[in-house]
């Protein structure tokens, strides 16, 4: 990409999204093009269509989707499926049919199979069942692979797909019925320090192991593959470690300054045992993370803090 290269954000005031232009802004790229969701319904194909004719972004990333952690993943999957698919359809054939030179799609790490070799690599897509609790987006996510590979197959396009770790950050979504499980934890232990319960409950046992990334390290990957990736074969995108939910709870706790104690539900469902990314892919491109866990939760517990006036 040129510096004054027409790009569209799909999906700009997300979680990914935001970061992704505040990132691009930080490196001087300057030429923009978005619409909000009440804008622009990219559900709709003619909507989305009459978007791309008006005007012809030459770069696309496709970070708008229907996201969620596991509660709202189990009890809407109907949602999930069809708003992603409808996203991903109308965003990668406008792509095609008016002329975007590059397109990076955002992938998840829960589309590899539910009990998967550790670390996972890119070839282990396919191989086994998925994970029940999040199969209707995964499914919308693998489509969303499968369809870029077919386009560059058949149309000689150029179209990417990432597979990032588990992300969090500022401009999270930290909605308790729809958030994913770090954003949801620093809400939690917020409203429990601020409330002086005795304890948090946490869902699951706490030994379930996460990568998560924060979601600066992902927008700079995914500039970076813009301009240095160009494949048919997806790419991990991750910090080549993990955590358990127990570690991760304690530190946000310790973080916020939370002095109740930790209470783990075991009635409610784990999820995948284990998500660690083999990123080493990315790595031998000469890419790398610079956020730490502890910087990174320091970040967003800060910003959290500041924007819901608990400072």
């Amino acid at each position: 990409m040129e510096k004054n290269s027409k790009i569209y954000v799909a999906g700009h005031t997300g979680l990914v999204g935001s970061a992704l232009l505040r990132e691009l802004k930080t490196q001087d790229y300057n030429n923009f093009v978005f619409k909000t969701s009440s804008e622009l319904d990219l559900r709709n194909q003619w909507a989305t269509e009459n978007f791309f004719f008006s005007h012809k972004p030459e770069y696309v990333f496709l970070s708008a989707a229907k996201v969620g952690g596991i509660k709202p993943n189990s009890e809407r999957p109907a949602e999930f499926i069809y708003d992603n698919l409808q996203i991903q359809n109308n965003v990668i054939n406008s792509s095609y049919k008016f002329d975007v030179r590059k397109l990076v799609f955002f992938g998840s790490n829960c589309i590899y199979p539910k009990d998967c070799k550790q670390p996972m690599k890119e070839e282990y897509l396919l191989t086994g069942k998925i994970e029940e609790t999040n199969e209707a987006y995964a499914i919308a996510k693998i489509a969303g692979l499968k369809m870029c590979q077919s386009y560059n197959k058949q149309y000689g396009v150029n179209f990417i797909t990432l597979i990032p770790a588990s992300l969090f950050g500022p401009n999270d979504n930290f909605n308790l019925d729809s958030s994913h499980f770090t954003a949801a934890l620093i809400r939690r232990f917020f409203e429990a320090k601020i409330k002086r319960l005795d304890d948090v409950i946490v869902w699951g046992t706490g030994n379930p192991r996460r990568e998560i990334m924060h979601v600066s390290d992902l927008v700079r990957a995914s500039i970076f593959l813009m301009n240095n990736y160009s494949s048919s074969e997806p790419i991990n995108v991750g910090i080549k470690e993990d955590f358990t939910i127990r570690e991760i709870s304690d530190l946000v706790k310790r973080t916020i300054g939370f002095e109740g104690r930790i209470a783990f539900d075991s009635s409610k469902p784990d999820g995948v045992i284990q998500k660690l990314l083999d990123s080493s892919k990315i790595y031998s491109l000469g890419w790398k993370p610079r956020i730490s866990l502890d910087e990174g939760l320091t970040n967003t517990i800060e910003w959290y803090a500041l924007n819901h006036n608990l400072l």
